[in-house]
């Protein structure tokens, strides 16, 4: 056995032991998170406080609103340094759309976001699990659930539209949000995609682990709505 395979072997049983027993007494995985990163990695930019950790994100996406990208760790150094582990601030739970790039709308570079995207950036026990990994694991201490202005998945939902193939697993997860969002005055899809937004939010602070985490103060989870048409991304509550 190769000794990166002995290693992912390690990684699985800590994991194991941490589901078993870890969330009831408040134990945070430090133990799993140095067999998966490279010790020369251990004070990257995750070792600040959740709060700092949002505002690094806010102030690269004003940086990118205002056209003063810095595009940091973007590199071939950063590609060899963190090809050797990685240790991002921040995760992101994203709607797949083409326009709307985690990287460049926050002005990160490699290394920086642990990033999920979806259609609709629902919380699916898939996107629930990676971003527990990258909090846990990886050490990420602000989590963005990131919708956006006119999605095409929630518009639909909205429309009720009948499509093919798994489409409307995602339609029906995003169904509850536009119900709840009709009673409300203004713009119906930015009413529906605001409350979606809040929705996955509370999704995931519901996750045994991100609440631990949350509890301790190790954690934020945030929601956010991106406009299409300035790049501005402002904070949903």
């Amino acid at each position: 056995m190769s000794g990166k395979q002995a290693k992912v072997k390690v990684s699985r049983r800590g994991l194991l032991k941490f589901g078993a027993g870890a969330i009831g007494t408040g134990v945070v995985a430090a133990g799993i998170g140095s067999n998966l990163i490279a010790p020369e990695q251990a004070s990257a930019k995750n070792d600040i406080t959740p709060e700092k950790a949002l505002q690094e994100l806010l102030d690269g996406n004003d940086r990118f609103v205002k056209r003063k990208r810095r595009n940091p760790n973007q590199g071939y150094t950063r590609l060899l340094e963190v090809a050797k582990g990685q240790n991002p601030y921040a995760s992101i739970l994203g709607c797949a759309d083409s326009r709307v790039p985690s990287e460049i709308i926050f002005d990160q570079g490699l290394g920086d976001l642990f990033v999920c995207r979806v259609a609709g950036n629902i919380a699916t026990p898939e996107e629930i699990g990676s971003l527990e990994f990258g909090s846990l694991v990886l050490g990420t201490k602000v989590i963005m659930v990131m919708g956006h202005e006119r999605c095409g998945a929630v518009d639909a939902a909205i429309k009720g539209a009948q499509v093919p193939g798994q489409i409307g697993s995602l339609l029906e997860a995003i169904k509850p949000s536009v119900e709840i969002s009709k009673k409300q005055s203004g713009d119906k899809l930015e009413n529906a995609c605001k409350a979606n937004i809040l929705a996955q939010v509370q999704k995931l602070k519901s996750s045994p682990v991100l609440s631990e985490l949350i509890k301790t103060e190790k954690l934020k989870i945030v929601g956010g709505y991106y406009d299409l048409d300035t790049g501005r991304i402002n904070l949903v509550s």
